[in-house]
């Protein structure tokens, strides 16, 4: 199974040591995000930085840990999905389109959000973080 990650869930893995960190950083479950997602992340890293608490060398080790544990999917990969996408959010969040079009593209995908916004689709199933520890745990 592939887990398509909001970027909520990783901020707030690089912000808190949680359950959550702990997820993407050791479990080994097989993570993607949006190209956007990670260059998002990367773009906001000192605001992010600030509000861990962290020393910036330990918020960077944290950061490449998870990060090297998620696949980036390249736009162009998602492209072919993007319109279908749009349409399933256009009047939930548009801003959320691509982990749509990257949970269309690949088969079987699921999403890591704890966005409420999420629910209100029905094409693509969303799990939040403490379904991913039961489904972690579980097996």
């Amino acid at each position: 199974m592939i887990i398509v990650v909001d970027t909520n869930v990783l901020v707030s893995a690089l912000i808190r040591d949680s359950a959550t960190r702990r997820v993407l950083m050791y479990s080994g479950m097989n993570f993607v995000c949006p190209e956007a997602t990670a260059l998002e992340l990367r773009r906001n890293r000192g605001e992010i930085l600030a509000k861990s608490g962290l020393a910036a060398p330990d918020f960077d080790f944290v950061f490449e840990m998870i990060l090297g544990n998620v696949a980036i999917i390249p736009d162009r990969d998602i492209e072919a999905c993007r319109r279908e996408a749009e349409e399933i959010m256009s009047i939930i969040d548009i801003a959320d389109a691509p982990f749509i079009a990257a949970a269309l593209d690949i088969p079987d995908a699921i999403i890591w959000s704890d966005d409420k916004h999420f629910e209100k689709q029905k094409r693509v199933r969303v799990v939040k973080t403490e379904q991913i520890l039961r489904m972690l745990f579980k097996g």
